[in-house]
């Protein structure tokens, strides 16, 4: 597990578009799927301790959210060669098993996580009415063995700034988590620098 932080992707990217499968239902969804006026894109996974730290702290934003116009959308990226346990049918129960309403997609080719530079799990993105980047970074500042309470602070201020027509948070922490398992080869290249600096820095 290498301990990756967000690359923090410019405010005012435009989100890019998607075409993935979600596998509990074997429903293709697109970006323009998603209509209310605010989008949250999640890059997570099934096995990732970082995750599943804050996994039903995820269930209740997206439940408490859904009514004030707000829709989530959770993409994985991992790499089932390397990591069976998330494959597509470990996301489905996943998905059944926490209640979740919003979809959980299968980012089989890893192009989507390419396309927005996600880097770890959990990756967070807010995009507001237009589709244009207003948050990235982390839910907040627990991790799994800080003995901070989760509580989404982060993301929950992004949400109401962005319900409220407010200006972006101006204070943004990336998130922290594992890597995305990248397929051999497929390793991009905000990745492999990362890693580099990790050896000589």
């Amino acid at each position: 597990m290498v301990q990756t932080p967000s690359n923090m992707m410019p405010i005012g990217t435009t989100a890019p578009d998607f075409r993935l499968r979600e596998p509990a239902t074997g429903k293709t969804w697109t970006l323009a799927d998603f209509r209310s006026p605010t989008l949250v894109v999640m890059f997570i996974c099934n096995h990732c301790p970082f995750v599943i730290h804050v996994r039903d702290e995820i269930t209740r934003l997206a439940r408490e959210y859904a009514a004030q116009g707000v829709d989530f959308v959770a993409i994985n990226s991992n790499s089932v060669e390397s990591h069976p346990q998330d494959g597509p049918e470990h996301m489905a129960a996943l998905a059944r098993e926490l209640g979740w309403k919003f979809p959980f997609l299968f980012d089989e080719t890893q192009e989507v996580a390419k396309a927005y530079h996600a880097a770890c799990t959990p990756d967070f993105f807010v995009f507001d009415q237009a589709r244009a980047l207003f948050y990235r970074g982390q839910l907040d500042d627990s991790r799994p063995s800080n003995g901070k309470p989760v509580t989404g602070a982060d993301l929950r201020a992004a949400l109401d700034a962005a319900i409220a027509g407010s200006r972006a948070p101006a204070q943004q922490m990336p998130s922290i988590g594992c890597n995305i398992k990248w397929k051999p080869g497929n390793e991009p290249d905000y990745f492999t620098s990362f890693i580099s600096s990790r050896k000589t820095g």
